[in-house]
């Protein structure tokens, strides 16, 4: 479960980061430095890492979210697809409303509290996270 948990997250977090840097890249919009933002941790916001320390420190959070994702399908869930896709959007949802606080804590520039598109953005690319959550372990089940 750990080694599907760390392949999935690595999957799935690629997919929310180029989400989002794509928005950023064509809108302006900081959602890409949002989601890889450290600045405000202490100790570790005095760092200026590199870009992969950042995708590191990201994916760390993708991993949990996946391990978590397929333990609860394991052993709290009958497994069917409503469960799986119920499991995804409790998940997903949870992890897109931390758009507040880390936009409260940042120091770098993100997007505002209240910017309403930069928002929407922010949870197209958490729903991409979810949907593929839950496709890529449709789909490695069927590759077994």
């Amino acid at each position: 479960m750990i080694k599907k948990g760390l392949w999935l997250g690595t999957a799935t977090g690629f997919i929310l980061g180029f989400v989002l840097w794509i928005f950023e890249y064509a809108t302006g919009k900081n959602v890409y430095t949002l989601l890889l933002n450290v600045d405000f941790i202490p100790v570790m916001g005095d760092i200026d890492w590199p870009i992969y320390m950042e995708w590191f420190f990201h994916l760390i959070i993708a991993w949990s979210i996946a391990i978590v994702y397929l333990a609860w399908i394991k052993y709290q869930t009958d497994g069917r697809a409503t469960s799986r896709w119920a499991t995804a959007l409790v998940l997903t949802a949870l992890a897109a409303l931390t758009y507040f606080p880390l936009t409260d804590l940042a120091i770098k520039e993100t997007p505002a509290f209240d910017d309403l598109t930069a928002i929407s953005y922010w949870l197209v690319g958490h729903l991409a996270f979810g949907v593929s959550l839950v496709k890529l372990d449709e789909w490695t089940k069927r590759k077994k």
